[in-house]
């Protein structure tokens, strides 16, 4: 067999969505893609974990959505969407909730049926409230014994400070006071028209686009968004938690950056490919090819709605804790000295536009794109445009990048394991339970 010719676009385009604002200001959002027999979609909700004033109460109230409305309890949702092959999925991060549906076309008005009451109607009964928050509690101290959890929550607080809503967490005791009231309240202030976009994919005829259109403008309108308030970071640069039992370290490093409106962003991406973004990178070329101090590294720019950060993690023996750090370091600064090669950069750039190509393939990863495009104020004409820049990056760009934002005195160095350090000046925290 004669292997295809390897091609790679020079530009990808992505459709652009249909806009309607209804009357009560939600704004939808329609990709038609009718060779596909499905429709999803979306309702995207400002109303994420910095949005809560209690704890856990944001997550509690979009996990429980579904498990009971004013029409139907728990199993009837779980029943009915099974009987039509639906499916719902609720995900939540630090800015946002996404309620998401799918079905076949032919079963779309049964499967909007139940999603309406979700979306509408949803009643937290005080019995789901309870199982759920006992649950939660006891699945938070069981991860709380793993160094990969810890490390995420001590990096959060040190980019961002402990009273930061992107670096607060909370002690697990804080689910006991989670109570069905705080839940509606939660929702009745949150889950409103100002608060909310709607996406939708598939095969979107015109009595598709009407009973979303008719769900949507049953939100109310409050007639304003209701904004957290942001205090300033608090970053501290050098963290080490002690996890005496622990047979491995795990690392976070990084720095705050921007998020992904700034001009920067996408260039950082690139940067951050080489240095820990695919299997052949850099990191892992070193820690793991020729070290063999872990299995895995990764690299990568996040994105949240009001920051933005580059964040390296791996896990390494305890013994190689200090060998791994000495190497990621130097590592970041051959991107500071040296100018990375064509070559190199070449497969970068074809691992990451390979890629954006890799989601885009379907209604449903369209969908996912141009909703994290609305995220950041802008439109899909906003992927063509990361992918010229990716096109256009230069081994000159990567070195400027690296110098500008990699300074070795500007990174978040933080560190979950058996004591290494201490003679180094590592700010302690206390032992993980």
């Amino acid at each position: 067999m004669k292997q295809p010719p390897l091609i790679i676009p020079d530009r990808v385009d992505v459709p652009a969505a249909v806009e309607q604002t209804l009357a009560n200001g939600v704004k939808l959002y329609m990709l038609a893609c009718d060779e596909f027999e499905v429709v999803r979609m979306t309702f995207v909700f400002h109303a994420g974990v910095s949005m809560q004033k209690k704890p856990f109460t944001a997550s509690a109230t979009a996990n429980l959505l579904g498990e009971g409305t004013v029409a139907f309890d728990s199993v009837e949702i779980a029943e009915r969407l099974d009987y039509y092959g639906s499916w719902f999925d609720v995900n939540i991060d630090r800015d946002y909730v996404y309620v998401t549906f799918c079905s076949l076309r032919k079963f779309f008005a049964q499967t909007a049926e139940v999603a309406e009451q979700i979306i509408l109607h949803p009643v937290f009964p005080e019995k789901e409230v309870a199982t759920y928050c006992a649950k939660r509690r006891q699945q938070l101290a069981v991860e709380r014994r793993k160094i990969d959890t810890v490390v995420r929550e001590a990096f959060a607080r040190a980019l961002f400070g402990a009273e930061h809503p992107y670096g607060m967490s909370s002690e697990e005791r804080c689910y006991d006071d989670v109570r069905r009231d705080d839940l509606a309240e939660l929702y009745a202030r949150l889950y409103t028209a100002d608060n909310c976009f709607v996406v939708c994919s598939g095969r979107l005829d015109e009595s598709v686009v009407e009973r979303v259109r008719s769900m949507a403008q049953a939100l109310p309108a409050m007639g304003m968004r209701d904004e957290a308030a942001f205090p300033s970071p608090s970053t501290r640069h050098r963290v080490h938690v002690g996890f005496p039992s622990a047979v491995q370290s795990a690392i976070r490093i990084g720095r705050m950056l921007f998020d992904r409106r700034h001009p920067d962003f996408v260039g950082m991406q690139v940067v951050a490919t080489v240095l820990g973004g695919y299997f052949g990178s850099r990191l892992m070329q070193n820690l793991r090819g020729r070290h063999g101090y872990t299995y895995g590294v990764m690299a990568a720019m996040v994105n949240f709605d009001r920051a933005g950060y580059l964040a390296i993690a791996t896990q390494v023996a305890s013994e190689h804790t200090a060998d791994a750090l000495r190497e990621i370091y130097a590592e970041i600064e051959r991107l500071r000295e040296e100018l990375v090669p064509q070559e190199e950069l070449s497969i970068v750039k074809r691992m990451m536009i390979g890629e954006m190509m890799r989601i885009l393939d379907g209604p449903f990863g369209v969908a996912d794109v141009t909703i994290e495009n609305i995220l950041c104020g802008m439109d899909n004409s906003a992927t063509a445009e990361a992918v010229d820049t990716i096109l256009s990056t230069t081994p000159e760009d990567i070195r400027r990048l690296a110098r500008q934002y990699l300074a070795r005195e500007d990174l978040v160095e933080t560190v979950v394991g058996r004591p290494f350090a201490e003679a180094e000046g590592s700010a302690a925290e206390p032992a993980a339970r």
